[in-house]
């Protein structure tokens, strides 16, 4: 990229991250899903030149590595649900502790999954840094499932469909309780981007909690730019600003065929980037995750090509 271009990305940096470092964070874990690959989804955003472009965009940015999690070594129990808790816990509390510790050294965390049963970990390391500080921290989280369900709902036991229910303060109580204090959110802080895919116990849930959704039907009907300002907003009622994770599956199959749990109908790559372009413009956002990005079902790369510019989009990239 020649100066010029790199000069011009610069100045579209949004406020609050300039002069900024980053830190990519790689937590390689698959056993949350219930499809291989998804473990090398790190690994493959930066083989998709990650770090040189984040460079180029202007920032210092600091690899992080991948985190040493131990996938299980027995299969899970049949009715075993949660499946693999114990593994779960210690992958979870490794990744709570490195974005903690990322975040205490004044540098913006870039969590790469693995699957979104990471969001536990990392969101809850986030979260935990801004607790003692006695700030409250808000949500945006993209995906095509409300990942809100618990034992007591989940169809197959798979924790990447539990995330969001235990960082609100439902589920397993080793994963609710992680770093010593639930709920990690306050539901009137979090939004929900691109659900089209709910199970009956995650609709109650959802309604119990009062946890706002932007379906993909209400997407279609009133447009991504209105619906995006709606969730920022929102996110932006908590002190210290926002996280935001992104499920690779709230994207169409089409543009994001990568990922195990595809559902058609999905976000365009547009409105997608439109998204992560009026989160960088607003400035708010203190954490950003992507996740889901499985180099085994895709296809020639597009996936982990379209979640590294994303996380562009999402830190100050724009057309001009």
């Amino acid at each position: 990229m020649d100066n010029t271009l790199r000069q011009t990305s610069s100045h579209s940096m949004p406020s609050a991250l300039v002069n900024q470092t980053l830190s990519i964070i790689g937590a390689p874990l698959g056993f949350g899903a219930g499809k291989a690959g998804v473990d090398l989804g790190p690994d493959t955003m930066r083989a998709a030149r990650l770090l040189k472009k984040l460079t180029a965009l202007g920032y210092t940015v600091n690899d992080e590595g991948n985190l040493p999690i131990k996938a299980p070594v027995n299969k899970a129990l049949p009715g075993e649900n949660p499946r693999y808790l114990k593994e779960m816990l210690l992958a979870s509390q490794l990744l709570a502790d490195k974005v903690y510790q990322v975040l205490d050294q004044g540098s913006f965390p870039i969590v790469l999954g693995g699957d979104h049963s990471i969001a536990i970990g990392s969101q809850s390391g986030v979260t935990s840094y801004f607790h003692k500080k006695k700030e409250t921290l808000g949500l945006i989280w993209f995906d095509a499932h409300a990942d809100m369900n618990t034992p007591e709902t989940s169809p197959s036991g798979n924790i990447h469909g539990m995330p969001l229910s235990a960082l609100l303060g439902h589920g397993a109580p080793e994963l609710v309780n992680l770093q010593g204090f639930s709920p990690k959110f306050d539901p009137r802080y979090c939004a929900h981007i691109g659900a089209r895919d709910l199970d009956a116990g995650e609709k109650a849930l959802i309604r119990e909690l009062g946890i706002r959704f932007f379906t993909m039907s209400e997407i279609d009907e009133r447009g991504m730019n209105v619906c995006i300002q709606e969730a920022i907003a929102i996110a932006s009622k908590a002190s210290a600003g926002y996280s935001v994770t992104f499920d690779v599956d709230s994207i169409d199959p089409f543009d994001a065929p990568g990922s195990g749990t595809l559902v058609r109908g999905g976000l365009t790559y547009r409105e997608a980037h439109l998204a992560m372009e009026k989160i960088a413009k607003a400035g708010g956002m203190r954490s950003l995750e992507m996740v889901e990005v499985n180099p085994i079902l895709d296809t020639n790369n597009r996936t982990a090509e379209l979640a590294v510019e994303l996380i562009l989009s999402a830190l100050g990239k724009t057309i001009l």
